[in-house]
């Protein structure tokens, strides 16, 4: 247990920006059932067991920040179809959820359809996932976005200019609750994911004893 001792805050007030990034498509189709279904890694992410400490001590997005960008190091930073294949379903989804929380804590779920990441989060079990690691609240914001996802995803995907975009937040104020819903809920949630890692490291990373 690296993680115990980190006593996490939950009342710290974030705040949404709604901010605009480069479009980058990730519409490939990407079923977990289609990756490794044992949590060895097929990969192997290597994480020093000095590092694990000192992470630990630091606080809690230091502790994910270290496996998420290990896993990154070792499909050589670029996450697709080919290296995906090269993770096991636990490692997914905490790259998955990693994106999750970068794109609607900018800009929430319109900016993270826009940029092209709705694939990936709606068309594959990644609700079905965070689930079964306990965060059963997730899983339904999840699903609730799913809902608009299939009625409005064709307009907010469409290519369009940076006024046109700022007009997608008043034409679809319906995800605006579920934005606010992430961002009052994502420190408990990335405690959460923490702890899991915590309690499961074989599943993410092969920790090194030896510097």
């Amino acid at each position: 247990m690296y993680f115990a001792h980190l006593i996490v805050s939950l009342n710290k007030v974030l705040s949404l920006g709604k901010v605009r990034k480069n479009k980058r498509l990730f519409c490939f189709f990407l079923s977990f059932r289609s990756f490794n279904r044992t949590f060895a890694p097929m990969l192997e992410v290597k994480i020093k067991n000095s590092e694990l400490v000192r992470a630990a001590e630091k606080g809690l997005d230091e502790f994910l920040d270290l496996f998420v960008n290990a896993i990154k190091e070792a499909i050589g930073g670029e996450l697709n179809a080919e290296t995906m294949a090269q993770l096991n379903s636990e490692q997914i989804t905490l790259l998955g959820y990693d994106i999750l929380r970068s794109e609607l804590m900018d800009g929430g779920f319109i900016q993270l359809i826009h940029n092209g990441y709705g694939p990936f989060f709606f068309r594959n079990p990644f609700a079905k996932a965070v689930r079964q690691w306990g965060l059963d609240d997730l899983a339904r914001m999840i699903r609730k976005a799913n809902d608009l996802y299939r009625k409005t995803h064709d307009e907010i995907e469409r290519d369009c200019s940076d006024e046109q975009f700022m007009a997608l937040y008043e034409q679809f104020p319906k995800y605006d609750d579920l934005d606010d819903e992430f961002v009052e809920n994502e420190e408990r949630w990335s405690a959460m994911i923490a702890y899991y890692i915590d309690e499961h490291i074989d599943n993410f990373a092969t920790v090194l004893n030896n510097e």
